[in-house]
């Protein structure tokens, strides 16, 4: 118990732990109580407790959405160190790896745009400029979709090459270890892109059909397996030191 607190405290002593953690409880928050609200008829002190989870979902929303305003500098200095991928062996993931950074980059001040025309802080309109942070939120995330596929296929040939000739610096388990990463990234990126579609105007796909239970849903699968891959990478660490 107490080792789970102090993981726990560790988690949300970081910024980026405590953001996943946040998200988290937002999605989870919206997930039961999009799921009670749905019960008005059966049972009034449910659907109250869900417009209630619903409100409380809504806020944490609104707070890391004033956290990112924070975000530009960080996602900056990431883009530049990366630069042209020049250290990735292979081309397409390079490719796809700097216009997923030009696509967050961008993704940054037309959400501050959204977010300070809403506060009534600058005189524009809100609309277009949400519409474009969640158009480029989904880009970035079919893009990671795509370089993850890409990784995957070329992990596969490196361990066929690896337990078939049984040469190379190549480790199977950490090869199979990686590859699951992949996969989780898939499914955490496929689960946020069907949120993102149903942000986007109605008429495009299933854009605005999702009840609240479901968008909660999604996001809270994509959190859970961010918290999954954020445990694993400390493991990670611990084990090459």
């Amino acid at each position: 118990m107490q080792q789970s607190v102090e993981s726990l405290v560790r988690l949300l002593e970081s910024y980026r732990g405590r953001d996943k953690v946040i998200r988290t409880v937002c999605y989870g928050s919206q997930l039961v109580g999009g799921f009670l609200s749905r019960k008005a008829e059966a049972d009034v002190s449910s659907h109250r407790l869900g417009r209630s989870l619903l409100l409380f979902s809504a806020q944490l929303s609104q707070c890391r959405t004033v956290l990112r305003l924070f975000d530009d500098l960080s996602m900056l200095s990431y883009s530049h160190s990366y630069g042209f991928g020049a250290e990735e062996e292979d081309a397409g993931v390079r490719w796809i790896s700097v216009l997923t950074n030009v696509a967050d980059q961008l993704y940054y001040p037309c959400e501050h745009i959204a977010w300070a025309a809403d506060a009534e802080l600058i005189k524009v309109k809100s609309d277009k400029w949400w519409l474009f942070s969640t158009v480029l939120w989904g880009v970035s995330l079919l893009l990671g979709i795509f370089r993850s596929f890409r990784i995957l296929l070329l992990k596969k040939k490196q361990l066929r090459r690896c337990t078939g000739e049984g040469a190379g610096n190549s480790n199977p388990s950490q090869l199979c270890r990686q590859m699951r990463g992949e996969v989780l990234s898939v499914l955490s990126s496929m689960a946020d892109l069907s949120n993102a579609i149903h942000w986007m105007p109605p008429g495009f796909l299933w854009a605005g059909q999702f009840p609240n239970w479901l968008v909660g849903l999604m996001g809270s699968i994509s959190s859970v397996i961010g918290l999954i891959q954020m445990d694993t990478g400390s493991m990670d660490q611990l084990d090459s030191t």
